[in-house]
């Protein structure tokens, strides 16, 4: 029977086991039985087997595939012990020494050291470009080209990426795609639909919702799967069975928990619009952004992250941050929580002012990740941090 999304977050993995317990169990075993010689022979023998070792699969693990593979619409999936653990795991698997790779200019700060320092050191080639350039990645292929690594929404300013444009291109010339989605959710973003081969995401955010587990996800057709699964288990980046229980809980909610998520991202950033203290608003939701009409036509959602300028400099930014009652000053998304950072904060301690402005990161840059609060509560609370400045 075909459900309805929040039906099947809940039921997708009724079939996985054979347990009778109306919640899953926590399969908190290092390796499994074999009942003969043939039984150990098929554990051993078959990929991604959840009743053999639990560096190859978990009864767990399978549940959560099972679940991820549908909200993608993929055919499998497979999990990992960080959302890093996918990228760098999926990426090592597809390339080799004298491949050429091709990323954007903006991902993941660790994405892009992966892109920038490990990959060259390995002997394979990368290339990143203006993400909001289409035409750019095509400029950017090479005969030895196999990936293009793809994020969108970004860092720090929310830009976008045209998902669809850029898989044309790729499947014209034979090269595998891969986006990162984790900022999206697939409730607000399917980038498969959008002919994306491998989709991948750091569970620790949406995916996992309550900032108590850290996990990544690869969503991916049975081959691919086959072919990465391989390169995982040598890697060893493997999820632990608490951890996936956790990620499976968080599942159950997902629809439920970003549609409020949406709606209070969307409210608090046309509020910010209004308050003289702010300078700039970054949400792809509102028709202020550059990207806007992207947005709108690749997302059905458009997030819980706000990205905001208040006017002034690094003192204000700090100011206005610890000014704030609801949200955390911690550095995730994606959660039951609010959470707010000051962003050039994080490169503080390594870069100063003047490299930050020469990075692109905006000194008075505020990254306002909306949790499930009341809206009218965090729309009190971000006034009252804004008549400090």
């Amino acid at each position: 029977m075909d459900y309805q999304l929040e039906t099947m977050v809940i039921h997708a993995d009724a079939d996985v086991t054979s347990e009778k317990g109306v919640a899953p169990a926590i399969h908190y075993s290092a390796v499994f039985k074999a009942e003969d010689s043939a039984e150990f022979i098929a554990m051993s023998s078959e990929p991604q087997h959840p009743r053999n070792y639990t560096r190859y699969g978990n009864p767990v693990h399978e549940r959560v595939k099972t679940v991820m593979a549908q909200l993608e619409g993929t055919e499998t999936a497979l999990v990992t012990a960080s959302g890093m653990g996918a990228i760098a795991t999926t990426v090592l698997a597809l390339v080799k020494a004298g491949d050429h790779v091709i990323g954007q200019r903006r991902h993941y700060m660790s994405t892009s050291k992966l892109l920038d320092d490990m990959l060259p050191r390995f002997g394979i080639e990368v290339t990143l470009v203006e993400q909001e350039d289409a035409a750019a990645f095509e400029a950017a292929i090479r005969p030895n080209t196999r990936l293009i690594l793809l994020e969108s929404p970004v860092n720090p300013v929310l830009m976008l990426t045209d998902i669809t444009a850029v898989t044309r291109v790729a499947r014209a010339h034979g090269i595998l795609t891969m986006a990162d989605n984790t900022f999206s959710s697939p409730i607000n973003q399917r980038p498969h639909d959008l002919g994306v081969d491998i989709v991948v995401h750091s569970a620790t955010k949406y995916l996992g919702g309550h900032h108590d587990m850290s996990g990544g996800v690869i969503c991916t057709s049975k081959a691919l799967a086959e072919e990465i699964w391989h390169t995982h288990i040598t890697l060893g980046a493997v999820l632990s069975p608490m951890d996936a229980w956790l990620l499976l809980r968080g599942l159950r909610t997902l629809p439920m928990r970003v549609e409020r998520i949406n709606a209070n991202a969307l409210a608090l950033a046309r509020f910010l619009e209004q308050q003289p203290q702010v300078e700039r608003v970054y949400y792809p939701g509102l028709e202020s952004h550059p990207q806007h009409e992207l947005a709108r036509t690749q997302m059905q959602g458009y997030g819980g992250v706000v990205a905001f300028g208040v006017r002034g400099g690094y003192a204000e930014a700090e100011r206005f941050v610890a000014a704030l009652q609801i949200p955390h000053n911690a550095g995730n998304l994606g959660g039951v929580d609010s959470l707010a950072i000051h962003t050039a904060a994080m490169w503080a301690g390594t870069m100063s002012p003047a490299q930050m402005q020469a990075a692109d990161i905006p000194l008075n840059f505020i990254r306002y990740s909306v949790g499930i609060e009341h809206v009218e509560d965090l729309k009190r609370d971000v006034l009252q941090a804004l008549a400090t400045l």
